[in-house]
């Protein structure tokens, strides 16, 4: 009973314990994982500039509300074009020498998902109305705006970042929003979130739980889908439920030749499909069609609504006639 009673050897076989099972049972497993997952070889390393915004994200708290983990159910491929797998978080490391790894895969979506933000929405005017006020974009966001990120001023200076904020949302008028490095940062790093394609031959992770009979059903009844609910998921964000988007960053769809004219329905689909980029006048669109998926069903239901909404008088199209455009497009796509 002498170990018991002399406390240099008790207290030293139980610190010796205690170091030989954490080397044990937590060192070197991790030591092979990450010899074992490594980072998928198309992945790019943060920058600098990235960094700081990552850094930024994670003092503001945003990982209480958005995840960065697409789960393999079905209802997550609208975040992203497969599960998430080990190999897209082999690259992150520890925050400095003090702190532990970040992985920022998060608990809870109050928002959305953004492990593929940067393909999803790649418009920093976007992004930058969003995170000044979200309510100028998403009139129903229930995200808190960052004032603090930005400035005002009377008058900019040629290396100024301004951001394009609708007159009723400026403190006073004549104002000027200009947005600070740490928001700049901050873009940087959420325009980074790209989901990396696998290997060639590498089969995806499925999804589970597909609704193939409630599409099929669908398909059966040669019914469209809800125009509207598409517009109000995939594009209002941008152009807004009055269709007039936002002056300087998004087109207005009322009265947009594009939109009411038949001469160029090849144009109109490119756009829902592969995105637009029509600077300077307006901010980068992104492939919204194709990120999502859409078929020549969904493309034309959303056109049907965008041409008979906000006083526009287009012509109906069908899904047929969609489909011949898009296959087309895939035709020049491939070249």
């Amino acid at each position: 009973m002498e170990f018991f009673d002399n406390h240099k050897k008790l207290f030293g076989a139980a610190t010796f314990m205690f170091v030989g099972l954490t080397i044990l049972v937590a060192i070197i497993p991790a030591i092979r994982n990450q010899n074992n997952n490594r980072p998928l070889p198309d992945a790019k390393p943060l920058s600098a500039e990235e960094t700081k915004g990552k850094a930024i994200f994670m003092a503001n708290g945003c990982v209480a509300c958005h995840t960065q983990q697409v789960r393999n159910v079905d209802m997550d491929k609208v975040w992203g074009s497969r599960p998430s797998v080990a190999a897209d978080y082999a690259g992150v490391t520890r925050t400095d020498f003090w702190r532990n790894t970040a992985t920022l895969m998060g608990t809870e979506r109050t928002g959305p998902d953004l492990t593929n933000i940067g393909t999803r929405q790649p418009s920093k005017d976007w992004n930058l109305v969003h995170l000044f006020n979200p309510r100028i974009v998403v009139k129903e966001s229930v995200m808190p705006a960052y004032p603090w990120l930005f400035t005002v001023k009377k008058s900019i200076s040629k290396n100024d970042v301004v951001v394009n904020v609708p007159a009723k949302y400026l403190p006073a008028p004549g104002d000027t929003i200009v947005a600070t490095r740490e928001a700049l940062n901050l873009i940087a790093y959420l325009q980074s979130l790209k989901q990396v394609k696998l290997p060639d031959g590498t089969p995806p992770p499925g999804f589970l739980y597909k609704r193939e009979e409630q599409k099929a059903a669908a398909n059966a009844t040669n019914a469209l889908p809800n125009g509207q609910e598409l517009f109000v998921a995939n594009c209002q964000a941008c152009h807004q439920s009055s269709g007039e988007g936002l002056p300087g960053a998004f087109p207005p769809l009322k009265g947009s030749p594009i939109v009411n004219g038949n001469e160029n329905l090849e144009l109109y689909v490119d756009i829902i499909m592969n995105g637009y980029d029509a600077r300077p006048e307006y901010g980068a669109m992104a492939p919204v069609g194709t990120n999502a998926g859409f078929t020549e069903n969904e493309v034309a239901a959303i056109m049907n609504y965008e041409r008979t909404s906000w006083g526009n008088t287009g012509k109906e199209v069908t899904p047929e006639e969609i489909k011949k455009i898009m296959d087309v497009l895939k035709q020049k796509t491939a070249k």
